[in-house]
């Protein structure tokens, strides 16, 4: 029996090499077209909050009864704008533009090579030579906002104009911003003050349903620990003369005769919330504690993926007392550590179940 010839399944023409050079240029064409967008966005967003914080000044400075409802007026113009324009026009941000405006009047010194980011940076610097070295150093230096930032904590500029090896100082300085060079576009893209500023939805509600749920859950444990606690605010916000703070929640222990502040994190604990949690007792002590009350106690709960980290904040002269007298009727570091991970597990699982396919984005 002769046997048929083995069949081979025809092919279709032999496709070349991808072109190298190709592949080069459409991605540098891209990359450029990406590039042109984050500048046109960065540049309208911040002439744009300059222009908004100039409205306010002048509108602020039309006479003394004007200046006198000044937080009325700046209260009720965030309602407006918010309703209208979304999440970007918070009180917070409305003083931020106020300020930008107010350090720096003239529009032409506004330099739209930085983003709005580098100006919130710049604005933390009391001293207008400082603020303007600085500014000028991120443009020529090309730095990142993390990188000004990092400069700025690290008082660069007073370490140069004091230093008598300048040169040492500018190797350092560049060798430790090298690694906090600016992300890609991309990441540019989903900035939360960018997202805002187009009223675009962004990935922030997943943490804010998580931080809701925590916060829900922590505030029913600590009711019905029978230790005391009654329940005072959410969201309390308190104020000094130039910013509002608001403070997650707020108990007051009728057995210790003091205010509990909880402050809720979402990552790793750092020096800056201990130093924000201080200034919370300070001023919660000063405006809002009575005169037989005892000193306030600040709680910090962050809540990490993998852990979480839980420290109890007093000030220095009511330390003794915190040891002696509170802790009796405060639950330990650790009986909260496990109530935050045992929490977080929960509420991730209630998200997921709410929301298929959706992970925990952090």
């Amino acid at each position: 029996m002769s046997r048929e010839p083995e069949r081979r399944p025809k092919q279709g023409p032999q496709r070349s090499d991808l072109s190298p050079q190709l592949v080069e240029e459409i991605r540098q064409l891209v990359g450029a077209a990406r590039r042109e967008v984050v500048q046109a966005v960065n540049s309208t967003m911040v002439q744009t909050y300059w222009h908004i914080g100039r409205l306010i000044v002048e509108d602020e400075q039309q006479g003394e009864v004007r200046a006198v409802y000044g937080k009325q007026q700046l209260q009720r113009l965030s309602e407006e704008l918010t309703q209208e324009f979304g999440r970007g026009f918070d009180i917070t941000n409305l003083r931020t533009m106020r300020r930008f405006y107010q350090a720096f009047p003239i529009r032409d010194a506004v330099r739209l090579e930085l983003s709005w980011t580098h100006y919130r940076v710049l604005l933390r610097v009391e001293s207008e030579a400082a603020r303007r070295w600085y500014q000028q150093e991120a443009i020529e230096q090309g730095w990142s906002a993390r990188a000004l930032e990092r400069q700025i904590g690290k008082l660069y500029y007073e370490r140069l104009l004091s230093s008598r090896d300048r040169a040492a100082v500018q190797e350092e300085a560049q060798a430790l911003t090298q690694p906090l060079a600016e992300q890609d576009t991309r990441h540019y893209l989903r900035d939360p003050y960018v997202l805002d500023f187009l009223n675009l939805p962004s990935e922030r509600y997943l943490e804010a349903d998580l931080e809701r749920g925590l916060i829900d859950n922590l505030q029913a444990f600590l009711l019905e620990l029978g230790k005391g606690f009654a329940f005072v605010a959410r969201q309390q916000r308190i104020s000094t003369e130039d910013q509002d703070f608001y403070i997650d929640l707020v108990f007051y222990n009728f057995k210790l005769k003091c205010f509990l502040l909880v402050d809720l994190k979402l990552g790793k604990l750092t020096h800056q919330d201990v130093g924000q949690m201080d200034s919370y007792i300070r001023i919660y002590d000063q405006h809002r504690k009575g005169d037989d009350d005892n000193p306030t106690v600040g709680l910090i709960l962050c809540s990490q993926k993998s852990e979480a980290v839980v420290k109890y904040s007093v000030l220095t002269d009511s330390e003794q007392m915190f040891a002696a007298k509170y802790l009796p009727y405060l639950p330990s570091e650790e009986e909260l550590r496990r109530e935050l991970k045992r929490e977080r597990a929960l509420v991730q699982q209630q998200i997921a179940a709410a929301s298929p396919g959706e992970g925990d984005h952090e």
